[in-house]
Protein backbone atom coordinates (compact mmCIF):
# COMPACT_ATOMS: atom_id res chain seq x y z
CA UNK A 1 0.00 0.00 0.00
CA UNK A 2 1.32 3.46 -1.08
CA UNK A 3 0.65 5.84 1.46
CA UNK A 4 1.91 9.08 3.42
CA UNK A 5 1.82 10.25 6.05
CA UNK A 6 -1.23 12.55 7.13
CA UNK A 7 -0.49 15.91 7.29
CA UNK A 8 2.78 16.27 7.46
CA UNK A 9 4.31 14.94 3.82
CA UNK A 10 5.28 18.20 1.88
CA UNK A 11 5.79 17.37 -1.55
CA UNK A 12 9.78 17.25 -1.58
CA UNK A 13 9.32 14.94 1.89
CA UNK A 14 6.95 12.44 -0.90
CA UNK A 15 10.10 12.74 -3.35
CA UNK A 16 12.27 11.81 -0.08
CA UNK A 17 9.99 8.87 0.51
CA UNK A 18 10.21 7.61 -3.09
CA UNK A 19 13.62 8.12 -3.65
CA UNK A 20 14.49 5.52 -0.24
CA UNK A 21 11.81 3.08 -1.39
CA UNK A 22 12.92 3.14 -5.21
CA UNK A 23 16.47 2.41 -3.88
CA UNK A 24 15.81 -0.17 -1.37
CA UNK A 25 13.69 -1.65 -3.38
CA UNK A 26 16.72 -1.82 -6.27
CA UNK A 27 19.43 -2.36 -4.16
CA UNK A 28 18.35 -3.83 -0.37
CA UNK A 29 18.63 -7.76 0.60
CA UNK A 30 17.92 -7.71 4.33
CA UNK A 31 19.52 -11.31 4.96
CA UNK A 32 22.79 -10.33 2.53
CA UNK A 33 23.30 -7.30 4.90
CA UNK A 34 22.77 -8.99 8.74
CA UNK A 35 24.45 -12.01 7.55
CA UNK A 36 27.96 -10.28 6.19
CA UNK A 37 30.94 -9.20 8.16
CA UNK A 38 30.44 -6.14 9.59
CA UNK A 39 26.51 -6.82 10.59
CA UNK A 40 24.83 -4.15 7.99
CA UNK A 41 24.46 -3.43 4.55
CA UNK A 42 27.57 -1.89 3.56
CA UNK A 43 26.60 -1.06 -0.11
CA UNK A 44 23.36 0.09 0.82
CA UNK A 45 24.48 2.27 3.01
CA UNK A 46 26.93 3.97 0.81
CA UNK A 47 23.89 4.34 -1.41
CA UNK A 48 21.63 5.84 0.61
CA UNK A 49 24.09 8.60 2.08
CA UNK A 50 25.78 9.44 -1.24
CA UNK A 51 22.92 9.08 -3.76
CA UNK A 52 20.27 10.76 -1.41
CA UNK A 53 22.14 12.21 1.44
CA UNK A 54 20.25 10.11 4.37
CA UNK A 55 22.66 10.67 7.13
CA UNK A 56 22.86 14.55 6.55
CA UNK A 57 19.24 15.11 6.66
CA UNK A 58 19.10 16.63 9.64
CA UNK A 59 22.59 17.73 10.26
CA UNK A 60 22.77 21.77 9.70
CA UNK A 61 24.85 23.03 6.52
CA UNK A 62 27.56 24.40 8.57
CA UNK A 63 28.58 20.77 9.81
CA UNK A 64 28.31 19.85 6.55
CA UNK A 65 25.03 18.33 6.58
CA UNK A 66 21.81 19.58 4.40
CA UNK A 67 20.00 21.67 6.94
CA UNK A 68 16.75 19.77 6.58
CA UNK A 69 14.67 18.75 9.66
CA UNK A 70 14.21 15.39 11.87
CA UNK A 71 10.97 15.01 9.95
CA UNK A 72 12.79 14.28 6.88
CA UNK A 73 15.21 12.07 8.77
CA UNK A 74 11.82 10.63 10.25
CA UNK A 75 10.36 9.61 6.31
CA UNK A 76 13.56 7.49 6.18
CA UNK A 77 13.55 5.64 9.02
CA UNK A 78 9.75 4.57 8.17
CA UNK A 79 11.01 3.21 5.14
CA UNK A 80 14.19 1.70 6.57
CA UNK A 81 11.71 0.34 9.15
CA UNK A 82 9.19 -1.45 6.61
CA UNK A 83 12.43 -2.67 5.14
CA UNK A 84 13.99 -4.02 8.10
CA UNK A 85 17.48 -2.65 6.61
CA UNK A 86 20.74 -3.42 8.42
CA UNK A 87 22.05 0.03 8.28
CA UNK A 88 23.94 2.56 10.83
CA UNK A 89 20.92 4.87 10.39
CA UNK A 90 19.46 5.19 13.68
CA UNK A 91 22.26 4.53 15.88
CA UNK A 92 24.39 6.92 14.00
CA UNK A 93 22.91 9.81 11.56
CA UNK A 94 20.30 10.03 15.03
CA UNK A 95 20.94 8.98 18.48
CA UNK A 96 25.09 10.00 17.78
CA UNK A 97 24.74 12.94 15.84
CA UNK A 98 21.71 14.06 17.91
CA UNK A 99 23.89 13.92 21.09
CA UNK A 100 26.68 15.91 19.36
CA UNK A 101 24.48 18.46 18.19
CA UNK A 102 22.34 19.17 21.10
CA UNK A 103 25.43 19.56 22.86
CA UNK A 104 25.61 22.81 21.88
CA UNK A 105 29.40 22.65 21.64
CA UNK A 106 30.21 24.14 18.33
CA UNK A 107 34.34 22.81 18.39
CA UNK A 108 32.73 18.94 18.78
CA UNK A 109 29.91 19.57 15.94
CA UNK A 110 32.93 21.15 13.66
CA UNK A 111 35.12 17.88 14.38
CA UNK A 112 32.92 14.99 14.20
CA UNK A 113 29.23 15.86 12.07
CA UNK A 114 30.85 16.34 8.60
CA UNK A 115 32.03 12.82 8.78
CA UNK A 116 28.54 10.99 10.10
CA UNK A 117 26.53 13.32 7.80
CA UNK A 118 28.68 11.85 4.75
CA UNK A 119 27.92 8.36 5.93
CA UNK A 120 32.05 7.80 5.56
CA UNK A 121 32.46 7.51 9.39
CA UNK A 122 30.11 5.68 11.45
CA UNK A 123 29.17 6.89 15.30
CA UNK A 124 27.65 4.98 17.94
CA UNK A 125 26.38 6.62 21.38
CA UNK A 126 27.32 4.56 24.27
CA UNK A 127 24.35 5.74 26.86
CA UNK A 128 22.87 2.69 28.82
CA UNK A 129 23.78 0.55 31.75
CA UNK A 130 23.10 -2.62 33.16
CA UNK A 131 20.10 -2.10 33.76
CA UNK A 132 18.81 0.23 31.27
CA UNK A 133 19.07 4.02 29.67
CA UNK A 134 17.94 5.73 32.99
CA UNK A 135 21.38 5.81 33.82
CA UNK A 136 25.15 5.22 32.23
CA UNK A 137 27.16 2.53 32.54
CA UNK A 138 29.89 4.59 32.23
CA UNK A 139 32.08 6.80 34.58
CA UNK A 140 34.23 9.30 33.81
CA UNK A 141 37.33 10.37 36.25
CA UNK A 142 39.90 12.99 35.74
CA UNK A 143 39.24 12.83 31.99
CA UNK A 144 39.23 8.96 32.03
CA UNK A 145 36.28 6.60 31.06
CA UNK A 146 35.52 3.03 33.01
CA UNK A 147 32.56 1.15 32.73
CA UNK A 148 30.30 -0.80 30.32
CA UNK A 149 27.94 0.59 28.01
CA UNK A 150 25.33 -2.09 27.27
CA UNK A 151 22.68 -2.38 24.30
CA UNK A 152 25.44 -0.03 22.13
CA UNK A 153 23.61 0.13 18.55
CA UNK A 154 26.49 -0.46 15.46
CA UNK A 155 29.34 -0.16 17.78
CA UNK A 156 31.05 -2.96 16.37
CA UNK A 157 31.79 -1.64 13.11
CA UNK A 158 31.98 2.52 14.37
CA UNK A 159 34.81 4.32 13.38
CA UNK A 160 33.81 6.64 16.98
CA UNK A 161 32.20 6.20 20.18
CA UNK A 162 29.87 9.09 21.81
CA UNK A 163 30.03 8.40 25.73
CA UNK A 164 27.23 9.26 28.37
CA UNK A 165 29.38 8.97 31.69
CA UNK A 166 28.55 9.96 34.98
CA UNK A 167 30.94 12.19 36.59
CA UNK A 168 30.22 14.05 40.07
CA UNK A 169 26.26 13.30 39.98
CA UNK A 170 26.07 14.48 36.33
CA UNK A 171 26.02 13.17 33.30
CA UNK A 172 28.90 13.82 30.58
CA UNK A 173 29.52 13.47 27.49
CA UNK A 174 32.71 12.12 25.64
CA UNK A 175 34.03 11.06 22.73
CA UNK A 176 37.26 8.36 21.59
CA UNK A 177 37.91 6.32 19.19
CA UNK A 178 37.01 3.34 18.72
CA UNK A 179 40.57 1.43 17.91
CA UNK A 180 41.74 3.37 21.22
CA UNK A 181 43.10 1.55 23.82
CA UNK A 182 41.52 -0.17 26.75
CA UNK A 183 37.83 -0.18 24.27
CA UNK A 184 36.42 -3.64 24.35
CA UNK A 185 33.51 -3.98 21.94
CA UNK A 186 31.74 -7.70 22.44
CA UNK A 187 29.33 -8.22 19.72
CA UNK A 188 25.62 -9.74 21.36
CA UNK A 189 23.24 -12.13 19.47
CA UNK A 190 20.47 -10.71 19.48
CA UNK A 191 16.77 -11.79 19.01
CA UNK A 192 16.74 -9.07 15.81
CA UNK A 193 19.70 -10.00 13.67
CA UNK A 194 18.53 -7.13 11.49
CA UNK A 195 19.90 -4.80 14.01
CA UNK A 196 23.50 -4.87 15.66
CA UNK A 197 24.50 -4.48 19.59
CA UNK A 198 27.12 -4.78 21.42
CA UNK A 199 28.57 -3.88 24.94
CA UNK A 200 31.50 -1.80 24.82
CA UNK A 201 33.47 -1.56 27.33
CA UNK A 202 36.09 1.00 28.85
CA UNK A 203 39.42 0.42 31.09
CA UNK A 204 40.73 4.06 31.88
CA UNK A 205 40.22 5.47 28.88
CA UNK A 206 41.49 8.60 27.67
CA UNK A 207 38.75 10.86 26.28
CA UNK A 208 37.70 14.41 24.88
CA UNK A 209 34.88 16.09 26.48
CA UNK A 210 32.15 17.55 25.18
CA UNK A 211 30.35 20.25 26.47
CA UNK A 212 26.61 19.60 27.31
CA UNK A 213 23.65 20.79 28.59
CA UNK A 214 22.20 19.42 31.78
CA UNK A 215 19.00 17.86 30.27
CA UNK A 216 20.95 16.30 27.32
CA UNK A 217 19.43 12.76 28.29
CA UNK A 218 16.04 13.87 28.65
CA UNK A 219 16.47 14.88 25.00
CA UNK A 220 18.01 12.27 24.08
CA UNK A 221 15.19 9.98 25.45
CA UNK A 222 12.49 11.96 23.59
CA UNK A 223 14.84 11.85 20.35
CA UNK A 224 15.38 8.13 20.08
CA UNK A 225 11.71 7.53 21.40
CA UNK A 226 10.04 9.42 18.55
CA UNK A 227 13.09 8.02 16.22
CA UNK A 228 12.01 4.52 16.81
CA UNK A 229 8.22 4.96 16.55
CA UNK A 230 9.27 5.76 12.97
CA UNK A 231 11.19 2.19 12.15
CA UNK A 232 7.85 0.79 14.41
CA UNK A 233 5.38 2.26 11.64
CA UNK A 234 7.28 1.29 9.22
CA UNK A 235 8.14 -2.05 9.92
CA UNK A 236 4.15 -2.66 10.82
CA UNK A 237 2.80 -0.93 7.64
CA UNK A 238 5.11 -3.82 5.88
CA UNK A 239 4.46 -6.58 7.98
CA UNK A 240 0.51 -5.14 7.10
CA UNK A 241 1.40 -5.19 3.04
CA UNK A 242 2.61 -8.76 3.23
CA UNK A 243 -0.60 -10.66 5.08
CA UNK A 244 -2.71 -8.58 2.53
CA UNK A 245 -0.92 -9.56 -0.19
CA UNK A 246 -0.68 -13.20 1.08
CA UNK A 247 -4.60 -13.58 1.75
CA UNK A 248 -5.30 -12.68 -1.84
CA UNK A 249 -3.36 -15.09 -3.50
CA UNK A 250 -3.80 -18.24 -0.66
CA UNK A 251 -7.01 -20.17 -1.47
CA UNK A 252 -9.13 -22.72 1.06
CA UNK A 253 -12.40 -24.57 0.29
CA UNK A 254 -12.02 -23.21 -3.41
CA UNK A 255 -11.90 -19.31 -2.22
CA UNK A 256 -8.97 -17.08 -1.57
CA UNK A 257 -8.89 -16.54 1.80
CA UNK A 258 -8.76 -12.82 1.98
CA UNK A 259 -12.37 -13.05 0.73
CA UNK A 260 -13.60 -14.12 3.89
CA UNK A 261 -15.64 -11.55 6.21
CA UNK A 262 -13.74 -13.22 9.59
CA UNK A 263 -10.18 -12.27 8.01
CA UNK A 264 -11.54 -8.95 6.35
CA UNK A 265 -12.45 -7.82 9.61
CA UNK A 266 -9.07 -8.41 10.92
CA UNK A 267 -6.79 -6.83 8.33
CA UNK A 268 -9.31 -4.10 8.44
CA UNK A 269 -8.43 -3.50 12.52
CA UNK A 270 -4.74 -3.60 11.99
CA UNK A 271 -5.11 -1.68 9.18
CA UNK A 272 -6.69 1.08 11.64
CA UNK A 273 -4.11 0.47 14.28
CA UNK A 274 -1.30 1.13 11.42
CA UNK A 275 -2.81 4.47 10.20
CA UNK A 276 -3.33 5.47 14.15
CA UNK A 277 0.35 4.63 15.02
CA UNK A 278 1.61 7.09 11.64
CA UNK A 279 -0.86 9.73 13.22
CA UNK A 280 0.56 9.70 16.75
CA UNK A 281 4.74 9.45 15.33
CA UNK A 282 4.17 11.93 13.23
CA UNK A 283 2.35 14.54 15.74
CA UNK A 284 5.38 13.57 18.07
CA UNK A 285 8.30 14.37 15.19
CA UNK A 286 6.72 17.37 14.35
CA UNK A 287 6.48 18.80 18.04
CA UNK A 288 10.28 17.41 18.32
CA UNK A 289 11.15 19.97 15.54
CA UNK A 290 8.74 22.73 16.86
CA UNK A 291 10.18 22.55 19.86
CA UNK A 292 6.87 22.28 21.39
CA UNK A 293 6.60 21.66 25.67
CA UNK A 294 4.38 18.53 24.52
CA UNK A 295 7.37 16.51 22.50
CA UNK A 296 8.21 14.87 25.93
CA UNK A 297 4.81 14.04 26.35
CA UNK A 298 4.46 12.85 22.73
CA UNK A 299 7.34 11.00 22.91
CA UNK A 300 6.72 8.53 25.38
CA UNK A 301 2.73 8.13 24.30
CA UNK A 302 4.57 7.02 21.00
CA UNK A 303 6.52 4.65 22.19
CA UNK A 304 3.80 2.73 23.86
CA UNK A 305 1.49 3.23 21.05
CA UNK A 306 3.70 2.47 18.21
CA UNK A 307 5.09 -0.80 20.32
CA UNK A 308 2.00 -2.05 21.05
CA UNK A 309 0.52 -1.61 17.16
CA UNK A 310 3.58 -3.34 15.98
CA UNK A 311 3.60 -6.26 18.44
CA UNK A 312 0.00 -6.70 17.56
CA UNK A 313 0.31 -6.43 13.54
CA UNK A 314 3.14 -8.47 13.85
CA UNK A 315 0.98 -11.47 15.78
CA UNK A 316 -1.20 -11.20 13.44
CA UNK A 317 0.75 -11.53 10.13
CA UNK A 318 2.20 -14.70 11.63
CA UNK A 319 -0.79 -15.90 12.25
CA UNK A 320 -2.77 -15.53 9.14
CA UNK A 321 0.43 -16.41 7.33
CA UNK A 322 -0.48 -19.93 8.56
CA UNK A 323 2.29 -22.13 8.64
CA UNK A 324 4.60 -20.63 6.14
CA UNK A 325 4.71 -17.93 8.71
CA UNK A 326 6.82 -19.36 11.29
CA UNK A 327 9.76 -20.50 8.54
CA UNK A 328 12.93 -19.16 8.32
CA UNK A 329 12.66 -19.09 4.82
CA UNK A 330 9.92 -16.85 5.11
CA UNK A 331 10.26 -12.72 6.23
CA UNK A 332 7.08 -12.83 8.76
CA UNK A 333 9.60 -13.95 11.62
CA UNK A 334 11.90 -10.97 10.98
CA UNK A 335 9.45 -8.43 11.82
CA UNK A 336 7.98 -10.39 14.30
CA UNK A 337 11.56 -10.35 16.03
CA UNK A 338 11.59 -6.53 15.04
CA UNK A 339 8.64 -5.84 17.29
CA UNK A 340 9.82 -7.44 20.29
CA UNK A 341 13.00 -5.93 19.88
CA UNK A 342 12.01 -2.82 20.05
CA UNK A 343 9.86 -3.59 22.33
CA UNK A 344 12.29 -2.88 25.25
CA UNK A 345 14.70 -0.62 23.07
CA UNK A 346 15.72 2.43 24.95
CA UNK A 347 13.37 1.38 27.88
CA UNK A 348 10.17 -0.76 28.59
CA UNK A 349 6.81 0.24 27.66
CA UNK A 350 6.19 0.63 31.61
CA UNK A 351 8.91 2.89 31.66
CA UNK A 352 7.05 5.20 29.30
CA UNK A 353 3.67 5.06 30.68
CA UNK A 354 5.59 6.44 34.17
CA UNK A 355 7.53 8.53 32.03
CA UNK A 356 4.32 10.20 30.86
CA UNK A 357 2.49 10.40 33.98
CA UNK A 358 5.75 12.38 35.35
CA UNK A 359 5.18 14.69 31.94
CA UNK A 360 1.47 15.07 32.79
CA UNK A 361 1.77 15.46 36.29
CA UNK A 362 4.56 18.49 35.95
CA UNK A 363 2.20 19.56 33.13
CA UNK A 364 -0.65 20.00 35.69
Amino acid sequence: MSRVAPGIDTEEQAALRDSVRGLLAAQSDVRRGYAGNPRYDVGLWESLTQQIGVAALAIPEEFGGIGATLVETHVVLEELGAGLSPVPMLGSAVLAAQAILRSGDDAACERLLPGIAEGTTIAALCWAGERGWAQPGVRAESGLLSGTAHYVLDAEYADVLIVLAESGGVTTLHSVAAGTDGVTIEPHTVLDPTRALATVRFDEVDAEAILAPADLVDQLRTVAAIALSADQVGAARAALDLTVEYTKSRTQFGRVIGSFQALKHRMADLFVLNESSTSISYTAVDALVRESDEAPALAAAAKVYCTDALRQVTSETIQLHGGIGITWEHDAHLYFKRAHSDSVLFGSEPEALAELEIVAGLAD
